[in-house]
């Protein structure tokens, strides 16, 4: 029987690996038609992408049926983006695909989805919904952008932004966890709230005109030592790429390692944990699980709000009512597809992240030649969300407990 056992779970093993192979098989079918390969046969493509299909079939009979189809839909779609890649002028290819410039991008519209994904998860973890990362973002880029014109420091400017958010937060923690209000109906309601008030403040404010000119933005480091590297050796390419990230786009990195390790290898992220899984049994041993759901609402709060006031502060240096666009609701579509973990969620907004780079360099190269394609490509990240979050259902885990009030007895 043990023999058995381990022959069909090395059989699966296989099997997983043929269907990662075949959506490897199904990108590249994609890639091969962009910069610097641009191969303009559309024979390329459609070889890559029905051997990743087929490769997708076969690993679909040996027993891995989710990553089975998903390697035939991945080669069918990468044959069909790889074809209509061939169809493009290689002009037009290589002002969307300029690699190091577009991850350059890719990570400037992915961080403030990182800030707000990890305040989520801390968030949910406790056992707290927290649908209101989308107005927590929203405080923190209004308010980040006015303590920074107001004291004339970056730095203190996004702290004023952390604490809006905060406040924020801890509204929401009162009324889930004090009040036990549900808490999609009272996340929706800090969402409201915060576009009124941003709303009313920047009248009050600033009038009828916009933010003023000049003011503090987060500043990016310049890592010389990469021009150093021969171009040979990918010298140019990491510079375009990390050359000149902004500060908080590294702090951001550091927040999804610190956060892994405090979620996962410390005291403090095992009691944010139990109080999501089984709160009952975390009041039982002593753990407050009120105090705990509060500090973590609180903090998601902070977390969203660097995320807008980053939005604000270091990369349009303006405000606009509701500027935020929906990312807090992709953030937490991170958080879900991530499966509530830091670098899988991390992943997750790279990924949105490229799609919104992406999506303005297809609006800009395809606009006089595409009507309305700078309109019908920004449609790309919100789409892509819908898909992402409709494949992982059935696969994510969230908390046993989240979302459910607690009663302390």
């Amino acid at each position: 029987m043990t023999a058995v056992a381990a022959r069909v779970q090395s059989w699966s093993f296989t099997a997983n690996h043929l269907a990662v192979g075949g959506l490897l098989l199904g990108v590249f079918a994609f890639y091969v038609a962009l910069p610097p390969i641009s191969a303009r046969s559309p024979f390329w493509p459609a070889l890559f992408g029905t051997a990743g299909a087929v490769v997708g079939l076969v690993a679909w009979r040996r027993g891995s049926v989710r990553l089975g189809w998903s390697a035939v839909i991945v080669g069918i779609v990468g044959a069909a983006l790889g074809y209509l890649a061939t169809r493009s002028s290689v002009e037009h290819l290589d002002i969307v695909f300029t690699w190091p410039s577009l991850i350059a991008a890719m990570f400037v519209f992915a961080t403030p989805l990182v800030y707000a994904a990890i305040g989520g998860i801390f968030s949910e973890r406790s056992g707290v919904v927290n649908i209101g990362l989308e107005g927590m973002m929203l405080m923190g880029a209004f308010w980040g952008i006015w303590g920074a014109d107001a004291t004339g420091s970056w730095i203190t400017g996004v702290l004023i932004g952390m604490a809006s958010g905060g406040l924020l937060g801890l509204t929401h923690a009162f009324f889930s966890v004090h009040l036990r209000a549900d808490q999609i109906i009272g996340g929706t309601a800090v969402n409201l709230l915060a576009v009124g008030i941003t709303g009313y403040a920047f009248v009050q404010l600033y009038g009828s005109e916009n933010i003023p000119a000049g003011v503090s933005e987060i500043p990016r480091l310049k890592l010389t030592f990469l021009e150093k590297i021969p171009p040979e050796a990918l010298g140019d390419f990491l510079f375009g790429a990390f050359g000149r990230l902004s500060l908080m786009i590294w702090i951001g990195f550091l927040l999804v390692a610190v956060s892994h390790v405090v979620m996962f290898k410390t005291p403090i992220g095992l009691r944010i944990r139990s109080c999501g899984e089984h709160p009952r049994a975390a009041d039982t041993v002593g753990i407050s699980v009120y105090g705990v759901r509060y500090a973590a609402v609180t903090l998601s709060g902070m977390l969203a709000a660097a995320g807008g006031a980053f939005l604000s502060v270091g990369v349009v240096s303006a405000f606009n009512e509701g500027m935020t666009g929906g990312r807090g609701f992709i953030a937490l579509a991170a958080v879900i597809f991530g499966n509530w973990r830091p670098f899988g969620a991390f992943g997750a907004a790279c990924l949105f992240g490229f799609s919104t780079a992406l999506a303005f360099r297809l609006g800009d190269a395809y606009r006089d030649s595409v009507a309305g394609m700078d309109v019908l490509a920004q449609m790309l990240p919100y789409v892509l969300t819908l898909i992402a979050v409709a494949g992982v259902i059935g696969r994510s885990i969230p908390p046993a407990a989240v979302g459910r009030p607690y009663t302390k007895q």
